[in-house]
């Protein structure tokens, strides 16, 4: 998990270390995981650092600071080390470091279009967590020189250029090929377009305590969603595993019915019973035969998937609402909402989606979308699931947005909403917690596309879920036979009572 702090929270992390060790010692750590982390670009890319000539893209305050003192550290291992006043006056105590460990410092009118040519590598220090999104004119072509001459690009803390806490990346912005950033994460490292921006992150440690810091954000990673996910136990059944009923479909979308249901089975569903759109249903009982029609024993439910005007909308939600079992509301029933919803009901609008229902252009939705999910959730009551290039959800009343496992633009199709929400359905029917099992079905849908990647049809990376899925059981298995195999081992060589013990002391704990 990566956890992520906003401009203010930084700050204030930063103020605290400050009191304790003072900011000069925090700007010579952030030096040296910066400067260390240039080197190692620099050997892979030309096998040693010696001789390499470096560039540096300088700006005011203390971004501009620690690329100096690293460029002072580079100069040292013999690097040629120019620094460029890009922006504003630089830090004056890591211009003298630089000067006096042999480095230049030259202005922006004066750096020429062949300087940047020989560069091997651009250490972008111009802006911080305090800058404005956007660059001047000039700067923005100095940096797309070297993006088109691939010269790679080290950035301090994060590209300049992109918004720190709402994660935009204006035109112009930095890409760079590697971000090291500093104590903590920022929301632009997580929130697309300005992650794609940070290439290779990397997080130094300067000794900032966050741990009575609530997060901005919490990132989940593959190993956290094979962690959580459920994995059935040796002795469960389909019930255990879960029933999910299924409302989804219409006469003009019976494929919103089809692809739902999918979702559902292959999300790992012991049942999935289907009462849909009749439409759905003529094709549902040829192309997945397991799918159960009729009323009975449901655990979670799913609606509102290509329901069109459905004019009993109103009723089949507040219906089920009241009936208090884990709910998701995806696309046309998002217009059917009553005015407060438990955390149990799960909504999963798309971006135009989430700006109709908080009442606001979908501009506004684009431009800070974690605001506007955590927004939603609390106008609402409900888990909201925000779909896009970042799948973030939101739960009433927390203030942490947490972060889907990110995929490839590849799912961002027709059809890709609906087979997500009959995931949700499957792993909210297996008992887990509405939060937990949004983040869950938006990341396995996403891990499933970078696995198999490319312009796959929804309802064929439904069945690349459950491959994933799949996965996940069979390294718990693995876990368990090699557990079980060393325990056996243990017993014939030593029969003891500790020989007997779990695998992480006698309690079994961790």
């Amino acid at each position: 998990m990566r956890y992520a702090f906003t401009v203010a929270q930084t700050r204030a992390l930063e103020e605290a270390a400050f009191a304790v060790v003072g900011g000069a010692a925090l700007m010579q750590r952030a030096a040296h995981g910066l400067s260390v982390r240039a080197a190692d670009l620099l050997a892979a890319d030309r096998g040693a650092v010696y001789g390499a000539r470096v560039v540096v893209l300088v700006g005011p305050g203390n971004n501009g600071g620690d690329a100096l003192y690293a460029g002072q550290r580079l100069a040292r291992r013999g690097c040629a080390v120019t620094a460029v006043q890009a922006l504003g006056r630089p830090h004056a105590a890591g211009l003298a470091a630089l000067l006096a460990a042999g480095g230049r410092l030259i202005g922006g009118d004066r750096f020429h279009d062949q300087d940047l040519a020989a560069a091997d590598l651009v250490i972008d220090g111009v802006l911080g967590i305090g800058g404005r999104p956007g660059l001047p004119d000039d700067l923005a072509a100095l940096i797309a020189g070297a993006e088109a001459r691939r010269i790679p690009i080290v950035a301090v803390d994060l590209p300049s250029g992109v918004d720190t806490d709402t994660g935009q990346a204006p035109e112009g912005s930095v890409r760079a090929t590697r971000t090291v950033t500093f104590g903590t994460f920022k929301p632009c490292h997580l929130i697309e377009p300005a992650a794609s921006r940070c290439g290779q992150l990397d997080l130094v440690d300067i000794g900032l305590d966050e741990s009575r810091t609530v997060p901005a954000l919490a990132a989940w990673e593959p190993e956290d969603v094979a962690a959580h996910w459920p994995v059935p136990g040796p002795t469960s059944d389909k019930y255990a595993r879960g029933v999910v009923g299924v409302d989804t479909g219409s006469q003009v979308y019976p494929g919103a019915g089809v692809l739902s249901t999918c979702g559902a089975v292959h999300g790992g569903a012991g049942m999935v019973r289907f009462l849909g759109a009749p439409r759905s249903a003529e094709i549902i009982v040829r192309d997945l035969p397991n799918v159960v029609f009729g009323e009975g024993r449901v655990q979670s439910w799913l609606v509102g998937s290509g329901w069109g005007d459905r004019a009993d909308g109103d009723d089949v939600i507040a219906g089920l609402v009241a009936e208090g079992l884990p709910l998701v509301i995806d696309a046309d029933g998002l217009r059917y909402l009553p005015a407060a919803l438990p955390g149990n009901v799960l909504l999963t609008p798309h971006a135009g989606e989430l700006a109709r229902l908080l009442g606001i252009e979908r501009a506004e939705v684009s431009a800070d979308p974690a605001t506007a999910v955590r927004r939603a959730a609390d106008d609402t009551g409900a888990t909201v699931l925000l779909k896009g290039a970042t799948q973030l959800v939101a739960a009433a009343g927390v203030e942490t947005v947490e972060v889907a496992v990110p995929g490839p633009a590849w799912t961002g199709q027709a059809g890709s909403g609906d087979v997500l929400g009959g995931l949700c359905a499957a792993v909210l029917a297996a008992g887990v917690g509405t939060r937990t099992a949004a983040v869950l079905a938006a990341s396995v849908q996403a891990m499933a596309a970078a696995r198999f990647p490319g312009p796959i049809p929804p309802q064929q990376l439904a069945r690349h879920c459950a491959s994933v899925i799949g996965e996940f059981s069979a390294a718990l298995l693995h876990d368990l036979l090699g557990f079980v195999g060393s325990a056996r081992s243990v017993d014939r060589a030593k029969p003891t009572r500790s020989s007997r013990s779990g695998p992480h002391g006698r309690d079994g704990r961790r």
